[in-house]
């Protein structure tokens, strides 16, 4: 048996007992195991010839050659305010990782003090008033160490750390939503523009229509009639125009945002119409497994289903005692000249123990709080597994139908202009009347508008399918 007479004896062995059953302890609560994901063996509605498994590109913008559009993607990632708020959460997760896991260690405190008291003359009636006065000075160092017998203190570490990571899937995730945004409001710009400048190109023939239909009004070879319905034609293509402008105008505002400036910024940049992305001939889009793996929304709810888990641990090692090491090295004196002198030396070791098994139905009710959470972010992560695999599908269906329908409105386009061409020769020798080339015409309009929109909804059903496989933050990330 050690010799306890010794003082700092008995406290080596005061400290071995608990550093020896702290090693032998356990972590109380579920250990967690990730849920399996499931292997769809392919995306049913994969259209043959349209994709193939070639590894999901992430920067995929960069393969519609668009130098602007790339500039603005960069310019997105460094200055989109989401963005920012991703990352500043991500950094306050890591800096509370830091303070959990300091919890492992004893905390240590230094502390100094000086108080100077009267004592009450009722209580020393003797007493002169210098007898009265006291003075005290102490200065020490304070070490405080739970004993993480049972977990706790590990468990909120594991909980933290699956927090941080599922912070730095946030980070993932926000990147392609913001990606997304940005390269479809791109797209949509330009797909507006394009129509624009079809709404422009109609209302000039429209009015070389209407200077005709005068013309021939003048040389009486013409009627009030065809004047006044190739007038009303002309202003209801204008009527478009306006409108076209307020959207281009909107989305420039958009653009210019999501890089992270004020409204107008873009407007020298983006004004000027250009082509619309040229849409892939065939799109890679991975093997079916390898989707779920790619999500980063999969990725954050799995890591807040660890943390969720974790936290059982915590809340169920309130049934079990805390115990805690508190020491103090110090020295108290009551003058400032004895502070430091040898007689004036304190010291304190002791071993705590906090035990709310009396309390054990609040204690259970946190558990039962606690077993609720991890169901929650269960079912989440369950859903978000299913809501990736159906967004997979329908971006990927979404964009054949938009190809497949793109293809009958050029043939259609093309035969509306020839027939508004054969139109307006047949008008000019007198075989039709002009109310024929006003329908006609009328048909080009829109037949043009509606491939420019058909153009468009591929291009935007295209970056759809790069946002749900997954694509949209930079491959170094």
């Amino acid at each position: 048996m050690p010799d306890l007479a010794n003082p700092m004896r008995a406290m080596r062995h005061l400290m071995l007992l608990p550093l020896t059953l702290a090693l032998a302890a356990c972590a109380v609560g579920p250990d967690y195991r990730a849920p399996a994901l499931p292997e769809p063996a392919a995306l049913v509605r994969t259209e043959a010839g349209l994709v193939t498994p070639e590894a999901v590109e992430r920067d995929f913008w960069r393969g519609f050659d668009d130098a602007l559009l790339s500039e603005l993607v960069e310019e997105a990632f460094d200055a989109n305010h989401d963005l920012r708020i991703a990352l500043a959460r991500h950094d306050r997760s890591l800096a509370l990782l830091r303070q959990s896991r300091r919890d492992l260690a004893p905390s240590v405190t230094a502390e100094a003090g000086a108080a100077h008291q009267r004592a009450s003359a009722d209580q020393m009636p003797q007493a002169t008033r210098s007898q009265r006065d006291f003075e005290s000075y102490d200065a020490g160092v304070a070490a405080l160490w739970e004993l993480d017998f049972f977990g706790r203190v590990r468990r909120s570490v594991e909980a933290q750390q699956a927090e941080a990571e599922a912070s730095a899937a946030d980070v993932r995730a926000m990147q392609v939503v913001v990606v997304g945004e940005l390269v479809d409001q791109y797209v949509r710009l330009r797909g507006l523009q394009e129509q624009l400048r079809v709404a422009r190109a109609n209302a000039e023939n429209q009015r070389e229509s209407l200077a005709l239909v005068d013309a021939r009004l003048e040389a009486g070879r013409g009627t009030d009639f065809d004047s006044v319905r190739a007038r009303a034609q002309l202003e209801s293509t204008l009527s478009r125009i306006p409108a076209l402008e307020g959207e281009i105008a909107a989305i420039i505002h958009r653009l210019a945002v999501l890089t992270g400036r004020e409204p107008g910024a873009l407007i020298a940049r983006l004004e000027a119409p250009a082509a619309l992305p040229t849409l892939h001939e065939k799109v890679a889009i991975g093997l079916p497994g390898e989707l779920l793996r790619r999500r980063p929304d999969i990725a954050a709810a799995e890591r807040r289903l660890h943390a969720a888990t974790a936290s059982i641990g915590v809340a169920t090692a309130d049934l079990y005692p805390r115990f805690t090491l508190s020491g103090l090295l110090g020295t108290q004196a009551a003058s400032t000249g004895d502070l430091f002198g040898r007689d004036s030396e304190t010291r304190l070791l002791a071993l705590g123990v906090d035990w709310s098994f009396l309390d054990s139905g609040r204690v259970r009710a946190r558990m039962a709080a606690a077993d609720a959470d991890a169901e929650i972010n269960l079912a989440r992560y369950e859903q978000t597994v299913l809501q990736a695999l159906e967004e997979a599908e329908t971006a990927l269906a979404r964009y054949a139908q938009a190809l497949r329908e793109r293809e009958h409105l050029v043939e259609a386009a093309e035969a509306s202009a020839e027939a508004a061409r054969q139109a307006r020769v047949r008008f000019e020798v007198g075989v039709i009347d002009f109310l024929e080339v006003i329908d006609a015409e009328r048909s080009v309009l829109e037949a043009e508008d509606s491939l420019a929109r058909s153009h468009t909804r591929s291009a935007t059903a295209l970056v759809g399918l790069y946002r749900a496989l997954a694509g949209g933050w930079p491959s170094s990330a």
